[in-house]
């Protein structure tokens, strides 16, 4: 008889066992599942840098480039633009010749109104301005334009509050953050849930490694792409920044690309 219920009892622990196994594989493959569901989603936007603040995004079926310049033989090869986004007035955002070397045909360009103010007027009817704060749907994206600056803030700052823009773009609540040319300012440290951001980190003109890792650190994006790191002195300890970086917050993934090809090593 004592070997009857025991035979019951393993038979019961067994059975109990398997289901929870079941339960265990089961609750893995779902994690497994998000997690891909995640990492699919995040490597939906691709970051090809060209040079400095110049890059091409692809984000699913747009192709977006930011502050394009360097000529069109920079872009050979590129599919061209669903539509194009500039930050600033500086010669490293802005270039009239490049924008009309690409013959953008009827292409709209995102820009600052002091970016729509220097650029030839035989341009205005491609140009849409947004401005700090301004925020609109265009071609399945949500746009928003936010502030960049230099700290602390003065009137012969080299980028002053207003006149330039940071952008969040959004699509299949995915959001992508561009930087432009700004320090480490209140509104850069107060995004959230940002999937992929390019920081800028270059002196005398933007702010320093440290101040770039810290917002970062605040900001916690999924992954972060050091660009704009090239200052008087040369290169920015762009390995320096994923240090600190993932010191402060090891699940931020920072992606180091060659935004300086023309640079040899």
């Amino acid at each position: 008889m004592k070997k009857g219920i025991l035979a019951l009892c393993c038979l019961g622990f067994a059975f109990t066992s398997c289901k929870n196994d079941e339960k265990k594989e089961q609750k893995m493959e779902n994690e497994i599942e998000v997690t891909s569901s995640s990492d699919q989603e995040v490597s939906a936007i691709e970051i090809e840098p060209i040079s400095h603040a110049t890059a091409v995004i692809t984000w699913e079926d747009a192709v977006i480039y930011t502050d394009p310049v360097g000529g069109a033989g920079v872009f050979e090869g590129k599919e061209a633009p669903s539509f194009v986004l500039i930050t600033d007035i500086h010669g490293d955002h802005m270039d009239a010749k490049t924008l009309e070397a690409l013959k953008l045909g009827d292409t709209n360009i995102i820009v600052p109104q002091a970016v729509k103010d220097q650029l030839p007027k035989e341009m205005a009817a491609n140009l849409v301005v947004m401005n700090n704060g301004d925020s609109q749907d265009f071609m399945g994206f949500t746009i928003k334009a936010i502030p960049m600056y230099n700290l602390p803030e003065a009137q012969d700052a080299m980028h002053t509050k207003g006149r330039g823009n940071g952008y969040v773009l959004e699509k299949n609540g995915q959001r992508l953050y561009i930087s432009g040319d700004t320090e480490d300012i209140t509104e850069m440290r107060a995004l959230e849930n940002i999937d992929v951001a390019l920081v800028c980190m270059n002196l005398p003109y933007t702010m320093t490694v440290e101040d770039a890792a810290n917002a970062v650190i605040e900001f916690a994006p999924k992954k972060v792409y050091p660009y704009h790191y090239r200052g008087q002195d040369g290169l920015a300890d762009v390995s320096k920044f994923k240090e600190l970086v993932n010191n402060g917050n090891k699940d931020v993934e920072v992606v180091q690309l060659n935004w300086y090809p023309e640079i040899k090593k």
